[in-house]
């Protein structure tokens, strides 16, 4: 749908307009958005499966409707929301990062499938939750296919701690944040194995153009990952401990097995299924992925990280810049 379909948005986005935020997923990352919203004087409704609150309750009178919850639970909270027959003017914003194991759709896709009527908003970027709680700043990004409803959104979480950005790219924003987990994997092996500063600036400089191969090749800017929903985000889970998609890397680096490392966690690695689900997505399309593969063979135990380093140190002698082959 075309800006022109949708109503302005003009009320939120006056700065001095309070909105009314229902947040679905009270996760760490539920929590910290509702933070950034408080922070900013606005009417946060945060709601999870425990809550004794029906969700149509929690929605009821909502500006705005953020989606924190993970992956596997966005279908089911996208099939609620459309019985609820929510206004129109509601925006949605999805802060999922994941791909769909069933159909390997983002979850941009599924929320504007449930509710095709209504302004579907993607937020992702280089934030790490427990520093956004601790106040730390940060930028993000909003992206939409509707200019008004992303500005929208972007008035009501643009604070002191946090700068917001509009693009016109969904997807890419979207991918860039999923695809970056898997990557996120083999960066944690780097340190785990203890491969040294070259190593990694290396994986991460050819893990961008593999990222950009799956993500053009399902309909996003390549210039999208290039900037904070991308590049930005990368780098932010690739070094930082904070990341659970990192830990699990590490953790197999360390000799743990998976099921260990993932108990330790307690809580999501997107990074898991994301590799499962880019795998078979990759096959499909015959996109080269070359990180991706030696990850995917690491979870399902059919190398050690010492074997996966050492088969993508054996790759074929290339140009830098040529075209990926299987």
């Amino acid at each position: 749908m075309t800006d022109a379909t949708f109503t302005p948005f003009t009320n939120l986005q006056d700065p001095n307009h309070r909105a009314n935020v229902t947040i679905i997923g009270a996760g760490a990352w539920g929590s910290a958005l509702a933070t950034l919203a408080r922070q900013s004087d606005h009417e946060v409704h945060l709601w999870s499966r425990r809550n004794a609150e029906p969700l149509e309750a929690a929605v009821e009178g909502a500006d705005i409707v953020i989606s924190a919850v993970s992956m596997k639970g966005v279908v089911a909270t996208a099939a609620r929301l459309r019985a609820m027959a929510l206004p129109e003017r509601v925006i949605v914003v999805t802060a999922t990062k994941g791909l769909d194991p069933e159909t390997t759709r983002t979850p941009s896709a599924i929320w504007q499938e449930a509710l095709p009527n209504h302004a579907i908003v993607v937020l992702s970027g280089p934030n790490l939750s427990r520093e956004i709680e601790a106040g730390c700043p940060a930028a993000t990004v909003l992206a939409s296919t509707n200019t008004a409803a992303a500005e929208a959104v972007q008035v009501v979480f643009s604070s002191e701690v946090l700068r917001a950005y509009v693009n016109p790219d969904p997807i890419g924003t979207e991918l860039g944040g999923t695809l970056k987990n898997v990557i996120a994997i083999a960066a944690g092996v780097c340190d785990g194995l203890k491969l040294g500063t070259n190593a990694k600036a290396a994986l991460l400089t050819r893990a961008l153009p593999e990222m950009i191969r799956v993500g053009t090749q399902l309909g996003a800017q390549p210039e999208t990952f290039f900037g904070l929903a991308g590049l930005g985000d990368l780098l932010a889970t690739c070094s930082s401990a904070l990341s659970r998609n990192y830990r699990v890397g590490y953790g197999l680096a360390q000799g743990q097995s998976l099921e260990e490392v993932l108990e330790g966690l307690q809580s999501t690695a997107e990074g898991v299924n994301t590799t499962n689900v880019l795998m078979d997505l990759a096959r499909r399309e015959q996109i080269p992925v070359p990180i991706a593969r030696q990850v995917y063979r690491l979870l399902h135990g059919k190398v050690t990280p010492q074997e996966a380093v050492q088969t993508l140190m054996a790759r074929d002698l290339k140009q830098e810049f040529e075209d990926e082959l299987l």
